[in-house]
């Protein structure tokens, strides 16, 4: 198993979020650049410390990695990938099987998945 290649540096988030384009689902929302010089997708991952303390923005984020690393197969190469956690939402509704269901939305509202023959 590969690992994932993640974005670090504040202006690597920057440009994704201010020249990617935006996706939503129910819980989450993605930004996508695409660029296709790189033959790797990179994930970046940021949650509001409004949202709540540490231990539960850091499970979400494990969760959010583990879905992606699952659907990582299946999506095109070329992209910088943000996604944030909903404000709105409460993080007691983070579940694995619902960031899931909307990484999946997000993926195919952005034409991401490989196209099969």
């Amino acid at each position: 198993m590969k690992k994932t290649k993640m974005l670090k540096k504040n202006y690597e988030f920057k440009n994704v979020l201010s020249k990617g384009k935006y996706y939503s689902g129910k819980y989450i929302e993605a930004f996508v650049k695409s660029n296709n010089n790189i033959e790797e997708n990179l994930l970046g991952i940021a949650i509001g410390v409004k949202t709540g303390k540490a231990t539960k923005r850091n499970h979400v984020k494990r969760l959010v990695r583990e879905n992606y690393k699952e659907y990582e197969k299946s999506i095109k190469t070329g992209n910088r990938i943000v996604f944030l956690w909903k404000r709105k939402r409460k993080i007691e509704d983070a579940t694995f099987a619902n960031i899931k269901k909307d990484m999946g939305i997000i993926f195919d509202k952005a034409k991401l998945f490989i196209e099969e023959k």
